[in-house]
Order: structure tokens, then sequence, then C-alpha cells
């Protein structure tokens, strides 16, 4: 029988000696999708030793009942507490848990394909990295759900983050979740605490500042089901801008346009809407050319007509609730 190629690399892949890894991930309220992603982890094809540790915030639902039964099923499942409901807290207190020097962070939202484990850990040890991920491969259940993914997949949705539209293995800013060395991590103090979120991006800064080189392979993929109503789209894009807001505040210099382009389109829409009818109508130009290349761009990007015609309100939802959190971003949200 002729093997294909990815039986091959697979096959080669368990041949060589792989060291263990210790699997990483903070739950919140995550009882639908927590089985899923743990099970994910457990019919990895890598041959080395796997532990998973994952630590469980104050829920409102059954995620912890869920983690302990897998915890009984497994005994490569460690549970443990996660009193603040933080992720970063969370993300230390199992990185302080974890026996093994490679982590795979996960999330209990999302879902790696078997091979996942066994191609990040051999990217980490050819490039030499310090953290290596792939892309976030945004995926719906629903019409709502499926054009957050596609406006998540697109630039005019996220920006040109490589993680989100995809692009050559290379050097990057951050990854997304990642796969890294926990003896490097502990060097820069862990993930910082006062992070709500951003907390990766402020992170793979400091491992950068380090001399540590963070690598992007589109060959690895994570499963991400996205927000599935337009009330949770818009809160988790306003604290992404609020936070990053926050991080530019205390690395000074690392904003670029990815991050200042929707803060610059609201101020722009709402002068234009404010001109249009205090001063003239003609005012009104930048709004009617921005909702014109809203519409154009879910015309082009959109694979069906529900999509398309749910793509306006996500995009406008994106930009926007991006833009008002980077600019109400309050100076005390962290102190230095």
């Amino acid at each position: 029988m002729v093997m294909t190629s990815r039986e091959q690399w697979s096959e080669s892949a368990h041949l060589r000696i792989s060291p263990a890894v210790s699997v990483i991930l903070t739950v919140i309220n995550e009882s639908d999708h927590l089985e899923a992603a743990v099970n994910a982890v457990l019919q990895s094809d890598f041959a080395g030793e796997i532990e998973i540790v994952i630590a469980v915030g104050p829920s409102r639902d059954q995620t912890r009942n869920v983690a302990d039964k897998l915890a009984l099923r497994d005994r490569r499942i460690t549970v443990i507490d996660n009193p603040s409901g933080r992720t970063p807290d969370g993300l230390n207190a199992a990185l302080s848990h974890c026996h093994h020097e490679i982590i795979v962070r996960i999330d209990g939202h999302s879902e790696i394909n078997r091979h996942y484990i066994s191609l990040a850990v051999q990217i980490l040890q050819e490039t030499n990295a310090v953290n290596v991920g792939g892309l976030m491969a945004a995926e719906g259940t629903t019409p709502f759900e499926s054009a957050v993914a596609t406006a998540m997949r697109s630039p005019i949705g996220v920006g040109s983050s490589r993680f989100h539209t995809g692009g050559e293995a290379g050097s990057v800013d951050t990854v997304y979740l990642g796969v890294f060395r926990k003896s490097a991590v502990m060097e820069i103090g862990g993930y910082d605490s006062r992070f709500t979120r951003a907390q990766d991006w402020e992170m793979n800064y400091r491992l950068r500042k380090a001399g540590g080189l963070i690598w992007f392979d589109p060959r690895l993929k994570v499963i991400y089901r996205p927000r599935n109503s337009i009330r949770s789209l818009s809160r988790q894009y306003f604290e992404y801008g609020r936070w990053r807001r926050a991080v530019s505040r205390l690395h000074v210099g690392t904003s670029n346009w990815r991050y200042l382009a929707p803060p610059v389109n609201l101020v722009i829409n709402l002068l234009s809407i404010f001109g249009a009818l205090v001063i003239s109508p003609l005012l009104s130009i930048p709004v009617f050319v921005y909702l014109s290349a809203i519409a154009m761009s879910s015309l082009i990007i959109g694979k069906n007509w529900w999509t398309r015609f749910l793509l306006p309100f996500v995009l406008i939802t994106m930009h926007f609730s991006w833009g008002f959190g980077f600019i109400s971003s309050p100076r005390d949200l962290i102190s230095k």
C-alpha cells in the first residue's frame, strides 16, 4: 500500500523521539465546548507524554462538573481553581502545575486537529523559536456565527494579522494561543496578570524584547467558535480595543495602522454625521463612502446571501466597538 505524504509525515514524526508536553487552558462558562476541546487533545497523534491542566474560574454553568468528570475519566488531566476568573491568573496557575518544558496553550472555545501538537513541537524545535502558532480558523455553526467567521478571516474585518488571514511562515509580532517554551515565559515573569485581554500580545512583546523568536506557520490551525450575537460580539471587540490601548500605553511605540484604523474611522464617521446635521449634507460623504465600502466588501467576501446580508452589521459592529473601546480606554485600566 502506498502511503500519502501526510501519512508519511505522521509516521516519521512518531519515529522521532518526542518530548513531553503540557497542555493548559483556562475556562469559565464553557460547559458546552470544554469536552470537545479536551477530547481533541486526547485524540492527538503526538507520540510523547501529554498532561492537561485545566484552570476553572467561577462559572454560572456546569463547567466545573464537566472538568471534574474529564479528570476522573483520564488521569492525565488535572483540574485546578482560578478564583479570580481572569485569564492571565488562570494561565499562570496552570503553568505552575505543569511538569514539562513545552507548553501547548488551547482555549475552551477552540479545537485542534490530531496533528497540531506533533507539528507544532516539530516547528518549535526546527526554528528554535520560543513560541509558535498558526491560523485562528474561525468557523461558525449558525448564519450569524458564519458571518463573524468570514469577517474574522478577512483584512476588512480585523486587518492583516497573519494568524487571522494567513500568509507565509515566518517571524511575527504575536500568534494565536501558541506552543511555547515554559522556561522562556517564566524568565520574563509569565503572563501579566493586569491584562484581562491582550495578554498574549503583551507576553509575546516581552518575549521578543528578551531576544526570543515568535514564529507563525499556516500549517498550524486551531478551530475557533465565534460569538453568536451582536451584543456579545460588540462586547468582545470593545474589550479588544480597550485593552489594546492599555498595551500601547505600557509599551510605547507598539501601535500601528491596524490598531489605529478603527478609532480613526469612528471619529471620522461621527464628525461626518455631526457636520452633515449641523453644517451641510455634503459633509456626510465620508459616511456614505464607508458604508459603500462595507456593502461592496460584504458582497465580495460573503460566500452566500445570508452571510452577505449579515456581514455589514458584523463589520460595523467590529469596527465601531473596537474604536470606541480604544478611545474610551481609561489610563488607570492598568497601573505601571
